[in-house]
């Protein structure tokens, strides 16, 4: 209901310009929404010669295109001019969330084209950006930067398990462990434990990297694998 009530404004705000690939580039892979605070907000700038439309939603899995009222965009929809900049805005709706723990969601950014009306031939092509948003109360204890460091790996029935026992999620970036390195590691949530499926023993060395709260790279981590 929300996106197709938005399709009139869409309908109204493009402009008679040709179809292009989209230049327009967002300020960042992910976003952390500080609980101190009123609102989190990500920049789009397009360096193009022509507009855009930018619609943005958030959505509760990675998997779903659904507007979640937890979180509110603004402006949901605007158009972009050339040569320009603006911010898509999140804001809190208040809905209750966890105040000890971090919480997940993904913010949707949609780059569409303009289109001109008169030529018959134009093939639109939107790209959608998903990335995610960390909802982090204002009261957790602990540097979130340092999360990854204690992270725990622990023997499961033969599998190699990751135990993240703080408050903040840790998005690991790559895993090795015997020799053999996991490129597309999970994200690991608080308080959770996640069996992995590489085979090890007590005492093998995993080492791992994540990603931080600006999409750099963390140091490299070394620790044994433990029972418990």
């Amino acid at each position: 209901m929300f996106k197709k009530s938005l399709w009139p404004l869409a309908m109204a705000l493009l402009c008679l310009s040709p179809m292009a690939q989209s230049g327009v580039q967002i300020g960042g892979t992910r976003l952390v929404y500080d609980g101190k605070n009123k609102l989190a907000a990500i920049s789009v700038t397009n360096p193009d010669d022509r507009p855009y439309l930018i619609q943005s939603w958030v959505s509760s899995q990675e998997e779903s295109d659904t507007a979640d009222d937890t979180f509110i965009t603004t402006p949901p929809l605007f158009r972009l001019e050339p040569h320009s900049q603006n911010s898509v805005r999140v804001i809190y709706s208040g809905h209750t969330l966890p105040d000890d723990q971090e919480s997940v969601h993904w913010l949707n950014i949609k780059i569409i084209p303009t289109v001109n009306r008169q030529a018959t031939n134009d093939l639109v092509i939107t790209i959608k950006n998903k990335m995610k948003l960390f909802y982090r109360p204002a009261e957790l204890s602990g540097d979130p930067a340092l999360a990854f460091t204690r992270l725990k790996f622990r023997q499961r029935e033969g599998k190699l398990a990751v135990f993240n026992p703080t408050p903040y999620s840790v998005s690991l970036y790559d895993l090795t462990v015997n020799g053999s390195t996991m490129t597309k590691p999970p994200m690991v949530l608080p308080s959770q434990e996640i069996v992995l499926g590489q085979k090890v023993h007590v005492g093998n060395p995993v080492s791992w990297r994540a990603i931080n709260d600006f999409g750099g790279i963390t140091a490299e981590q070394t620790l044994k694998v433990g029972t418990d």
